[in-house]
């Protein structure tokens, strides 16, 4: 490397442990042990979810995530109500992530960057969960259509 150029900073590394735990913080996403996803499914979740968050952005998400449920409550709130486990959406096997807390990162991926989640989630999940987020929580712009 020339002595013209600095090298750049590695980019932190996102804790998704610590990510998860903040979004279990957030008591709007604690539904009932039976309506938790499959440890796998979380995580390949989680992951993906996680994989939209940009390098410039990492450090400090968790408690930005926070931050973000805590400006959104009443929204979050409302979504669990009308989309949540026991709503009747759900009863038709529809919005499944709907309140899990993997999906408050998804929430907040999609105010913050739409079509990298979006690009990412399709390259690994089924459209059909991220559209069914996407309707609920309402974005300015869809990204499926």
């Amino acid at each position: 490397m020339s002595a013209g150029h600095a090298e750049r900073p590695a980019a932190p590394l996102l804790d998704a442990g610590e990510v998860l735990a903040a979004a279990q913080r957030c008591t709007w996403a604690l539904t009932d042990p039976g309506h938790l996803l499959a440890f796998d499914a979380a995580q390949e979740i989680l992951t993906v979810a996680l994989s939209a968050v940009r390098e410039e952005e990492r450090d400090g998400y968790a408690q930005r995530l926070m931050a973000f449920a805590a400006q959104h409550r009443e929204r979050l709130a409302e979504l669990l109500r009308a989309y949540g486990p026991d709503s009747t959406p759900a009863s038709h096997g529809r919005y499944m992530l709907a309140g899990q807390p993997e999906s408050l990162i998804i929430y907040e991926r999609m105010e913050s960057a739409p079509m990298l989640l979006r690009g990412r989630w399709e390259s690994a999940l089924e459209a059909v969960l991220l559209d069914d987020l996407e309707f609920a929580w309402g974005p300015p712009i869809r990204l499926a259509w």
